[in-house]
C-alpha cells in the first residue's frame, strides 16, 4: 500500500507519518529530493527554493515529476507513506501508478498553524506572520502557476480529511480510524 499525506504548512503531517511509521510503513519525503537537489546546484535550503524548484520540475518533467522520482526508489511490495504531495496532478499520478494509493489531506486553522511552525523552528520555515501568509497563500493555490503548488486542490481529491485543531488526542483518533478502515489491505 502507498499512502500519500497532503495539507498545509503546519497543519500536522508529521503526526501522521509517525503513525504509520510506527506501523512498519517506509517514509519518503518530498522535500528530501528537492533539498539535496537545491545542496548539489549550491542554492539554500528553503520553502520558496523548494517551491520554485517543484515547480521547475513539474513544468520541465510533467505535472507527476516529483511523484515518479520517489515512485522510482519505493519497493513496491513495502507499505510506503509519501510526505507530502503538493499538487493535485501528483496524486493522479499516484493513483494511476500505484496500486492501493490512498491520500490522506489535514488541516488546520492559520493561526494555529504559524504557531506549530514557529514552535518546532525548521530552518525552511517562514519565521514572521507575513512571510507565513506568502508561503500559505502560494503552496495553498499559486494562481499565477498550474504547475505549482496546488495543496487545496490536492486536498479536495483526499480519500480522507484530518481537521486538526484541537490537542492531539482528536486526530489521533482520527488516524486510528483511517487505519481500521485500510489496514485489510496492508
Amino acid at each position: 500500500m502507498l499512502i500519500g499525506i497532503t495539507g498545509r504548512i503546519g497543519a500536522g503531517k508529521e503526526t501522521i507519518t509517525s503513525f504509520f511509521r510506527e506501523k512498519g510503513f517506509k517514509y519518503y519525503e518530498t522535500s528530501k529530493i528537492l533539498s539535496e537537489e537545491l545542496v548539489k546546484r549550491g542554492l539554500e535550503v528553503t520553502r520558496a527554493n523548494m517551491q520554485d524548484l517543484g515547480d521547475e520540475w513539474r513544468k520541465a518533467y510533467g505535472p507527476g515529476a516529483l511523484m515518479k522520482k520517489l515512485l522510482e526508489k519505493i519497493n513496491k511490495n513495502e507499505n510506503s507513506i509519501i510526505d507530502s504531495l503538493r499538487n493535485n496532478k501528483e496524486a493522479d499520478y499516484l493513483r494511476e501508478n500505484s496500486k492501493d494509493f490512498i491520500l490522506i489531506a489535514v488541516d488546520a486553522d492559520q493561526k494555529l498553524r504559524f504557531e506549530r511552525i514557529a514552535k518546532r523552528g525548521k530552518p525552511s520555515d517562514p519565521k514572521t506572520w507575513e512571510e507565513f501568509l506568502i508561503v500559505d497563500n502560494r503552496d495553498f493555490h499559486d494562481l499565477e502557476n498550474p504547475n505549482g503548488q496546488q495543496v487545496g486542490k490536492c486536498m479536495e481529491k483526499a480519500d480522507y480529511l484530518i481537521i486538526n485543531n484541537n490537542d492531539i488526542k482528536e486526530p489521533m483518533e482520527k488516524i486510528k480510524e483511517i487505519w481500521e478502515a485500510i489496514k485489510e489491505k496492508c
